[in-house]
């Protein structure tokens, strides 16, 4: 069938594969293509749409945040861990102390215990993973050819990898995850001096060091797992060699998160912790591994909301870019009867995306600056005008002191 068939819907040349890899080639006349392009119109407004409602709202989010912690940083009290002391409660405190467990962390499901604050079970699959690279070549017409190459290959998964979308399905199947999945265990009794800590804060602790479990937690893994489970090194492996692992073969393996003093930054709560309500109605529960000052932990939070704000505003301005680019994309389209031009064309819609996204992106964030930080946008406005203002200023006495008659030109000698 010819590349400039009206009939619509891709057409399916053919597919090849060779081992772990397939090769699939699909053709899409010009009128499909004009289609497509009259649907990606819609498809590129709701993006402009969407990532001028984001970065909007991402605005409002670190504003928002930024006051809260800058107010829950002036209200902080520091108080001694030693004792809950009752006149602190309802109050924005800090409590840095070490950390004592009554009782161990116990995976319930393999019937072992590990001291730490806690301990998390790490379950795997190796499974087939597909990835994809097209490549698309234009035709004199209008018409496109894209070339798909699929390669699978294996891999370690804590997650499913659902095998029924593959391209190639049928010689690429993933067996369901095992019952037992990956989950973490913390002790029921641990306690921040005088102040008990509870499981959402322990939560928010990062990392772990490596646990062995014990060799007894065979019989308890073949319940669980199957009679082809194994212990080695204190990991669960299920399938014939673990080092030439299947497509199926399963292992588990544990971390543990030892007990070393921690720092919180919470509302007092009887002997515990809660998250403090700032007025604007942002919560505070901060916590961080070892003893840490309460100006460093609000700092901490402060450099994370900024780093947070600009990946953010990052998305918004490339979502804006596609979604200009796909409105745009009838003009290389209608253009690609000859292939050169529609590349100028496409070059062009490229260029005009862009200042669109430069023109409108920062348009939308200085209105929510408005709305959110007015004397912050004031301020920035003031000096951005003095310093235009005075850019301004100096290159015109530059041009006039450059255009000013330096002297006259002496001439013969008169007559």
């Amino acid at each position: 069938m010819s590349d400039d068939d009206n009939t619509g819907g891709s057409l399916l040349d053919g597919i090849s594969g060779a081992g772990d890899n397939v090769t699939e080639v699909t053709s899409k006349s010009w009128f499909e293509r004009i289609l497509d392009s009259i649907k990606g119109i819609l498809i590129g407004l709701v993006l402009v749409v969407v990532s001028c409602v984001l970065m909007f709202w991402n605005e409002g989010r670190s504003a928002q945040t930024a006051a809260a912690l800058a107010e829950g940083a002036g209200a902080v009290v520091s108080v001694s861990s030693t004792q809950v002391d009752p006149a602190q409660e309802g109050k924005l405190i800090h409590v840095a102390s070490d950390v004592t467990l009554g009782q161990a962390a116990r995976d319930t499901d393999f019937g072992f215990e590990a001291k730490g604050l806690r301990l998390a079970r790490k379950v795997e699959m190796f499974q087939w993973k597909e990835e994809s690279h097209s490549e698309t070549q234009k035709k004199l017409g209008g018409g496109e050819e894209t070339i798909t190459r699929y390669t699978y290959t294996k891999e370690w998964s804590d997650r499913a990898v659902d095998s029924t979308r593959f391209r190639s399905a049928q010689d690429h199947r993933n067996p369901a995850m095992p019952a037992v999945s990956s989950r973490s265990f913390v002790p029921a009794d641990v306690k921040l001096g005088a102040y008990r800590l509870d499981d959402r804060i322990i939560q928010m602790l990062s990392g772990g060091e490596k646990f062995a479990a014990p060799d007894t937690i065979l019989a308890q893994a073949r319940s669980r797992l199957g009679q082809r489970a194994q212990v080695q090194q204190g990991d669960v492996y299920v399938g014939a060699n673990p080092d030439q692992p299947a497509v199926g073969d399963v292992r588990v393996s544990w971390e543990v998160l030892p007990a070393t003093p921690v720092s919180v930054v919470g509302r007092q709560t009887q002997s515990g912790f809660s998250p403090w309500l700032a007025k604007n109605g942002n919560e505070i529960l901060i916590a961080e591994k070892g003893i840490v000052d309460p100006a460093l932990m609000f700092k901490h939070e402060q450099e994370g909301n900024r780093v947070l704000t600009w990946i953010l505003r990052l998305v918004g301005v490339v979502l804006m870019f596609i979604g200009f680019r796909v409105m745009l994309s009838l003009l290389e389209v209608l253009a690609d009867v000859i292939p050169f031009i529609g590349n100028i064309v496409g070059a062009g819609a490229s260029l005009v995306s862009l200042l669109a996204t430069v023109s409108l992106a920062p348009l939308v964030i200085a209105i929510a600056w408005f709305v959110y930080r007015p004397v912050v946008a004031i301020a920035v406005l003031v000096v951005g005008g003095g310093l235009a203002y005075g850019l301004r200023t100096l290159m015109h006495r530059k041009v006039s002191a450059a255009s000013a008659p330096t002297g006259h030109l002496s001439g013969g000698a008169p007559g």
